[in-house]
């Protein structure tokens, strides 16, 4: 049977980010066929690259961000590197990076620059505030961007300290709004013919995914703050945890009072309506504690979910990894380790995005450090001998 292309196939992509947003977005593209050709400096590459190295000598980081991706190792501090870029960009779509603002200018690849050479050119640029701004010369960084937007800020419990959130938020949220400003320009292009610069920050991201909380706070100065609703909390069972939103019902405290066999604390008049239980959460939180702590998660999600309340067991990662559900939607992929140097088969975590007929494919593991070099500049044209000049030269390694 023919194998489908990737709904991207076709599509070139210079990637000259590092870290995480950038990379991101190039491994985001690269998952559905397009051709992403990440540039790195000899002899280090991406900083990922060292990060929290295994026994196998490969960082986890990098593992994830640079799968269906090619590499070549560059020295752009010279014309000789510069002239490989831009003949990349001749065959390419898409040049994305998350260097500080002004940098891909000063190195010459700027969007005016480019689009000299490609017209069709689309360049994506990440920073972590901004290309202009008092902030736009500050170095970004998932944990600077929590705290500057106000999302470290706002917590479910006033009691808890102020603290970091424990995934990259950020980054992940940056780098999805890379990826999808870069179709939307592939999109446009397809109309005009012509590519376009376009660019996405860290700060702008976590405003972007408080627009609910942030609307409110515009038009009405007023804290929105799902987490802190007195009926929705964490609970500790006999052996877990199990987590409880009590919304979007009629009367959710008198379910919830019936699958914890307590009296039906919304006939009381401290508990009456949604103002007095928040002025109350304390106290109802107490009595949830207090039955709750009597016997176990699987007791208690079922007596919940009898009253079709909203719940679940607080899970560790390595439980959510192993369960059924993660299983069914094929979110475990495994690259076997034949021919990789590998004595294991590499496991990561697949694509969220389902599509029948342009499936996520794993279709080459992380690249080593210059790995497809000379592939890359053989398909630009580049003579043998030519490549050996640019390797002796240490341009190209």
């Amino acid at each position: 049977m023919h194998e489908p292309r990737g709904a991207l196939a076709g599509v070139r992509v210079i990637e000259m980010g590092q870290l995480i947003a950038g990379p991101f977005a190039g491994k985001t593209l690269g998952e559905f066929g397009a051709d992403v050709i990440k540039i790195e400096p000899p002899g280090t590459g991406d900083p990922l690259r060292n990060w929290r190295m295994l026994k196998d000598g490969t960082s986890v980081w990098w593992q994830v961000q640079s799968r269906n991706k090619r590499s070549i190792a560059l020295d752009l501090r010279g014309e000789a590197g510069k002239a490989v870029i831009y003949d990349l960009v001749k065959t390419a779509d898409v040049v994305v990076n998350n260097f500080r603002a002004g940098v891909m200018d000063r190195m010459g690849f700027g969007y005016e620059a480019l689009s000299r050479i490609n017209p069709r050119i689309i360049c994506a640029f990440g920073s972590g505030f901004g290309q202009s701004g008092p902030l736009s010369h500050k170095g970004g960084q998932d944990v600077l961007a929590q705290a500057m937007s106000g999302v470290m800020a706002r917590k479910a419990d006033q009691s808890l300290p102020t603290s970091i959130y424990a995934t990259a938020l950020a980054d992940y949220s940056a780098g999805m709004h890379l990826v999808q400003g870069i179709l939307l320009a592939l999109m446009q292009r397809e109309k005009t013919g012509v590519g376009q610069s376009l660019s996405v920050s860290l700060y702008d991201s976590m405003l972007a995914m408080q627009m609910q909380e942030a609307a409110m706070w515009l038009q009405r100065k007023r804290e929105l703050n799902w987490g802190a609703f007195p009926l929705t909390g964490v609970f500790e069972t006999t052996d877990g945890a199990v987590v409880i939103v009590g919304a979007f019902k009629a009367n959710p405290l008198q379910d919830i009072c019936r699958a914890l066999g307590l009296p039906d604390l919304s006939a009381e008049p401290n508990y009456a309506t949604f103002a007095r239980q928040a002025e109350n959460k304390a106290e109802l939180h107490r009595l949830f504690r207090g039955r709750l702590s009597t016997d176990t998660t699987a007791h208690w999600l079922a007596k919940l979910e009898e009253q079709d309340l909203l719940c679940a067991p607080v899970q560790t990662l390595g439980e959510a990894l192993a369960s059924e559900q993660t299983a069914a939607n094929k979110m475990v992929l495994s690259l076997d380790a034949n021919g990789s140097g590998r004595n294991e088969p590499l496991k990561l975590v697949a694509s969220p995005i389902t599509m029948d007929a342009s499936a996520f494919r794993l279709r080459h593991a992380p690249p080593s450090l210059g790995e497809h070099g000379a592939e890359i500049l053989g398909e630009l044209g580049y003579a043998p001998d030519r490549i050996a000049e640019l390797r002796k030269g240490k341009v190209l390694s």
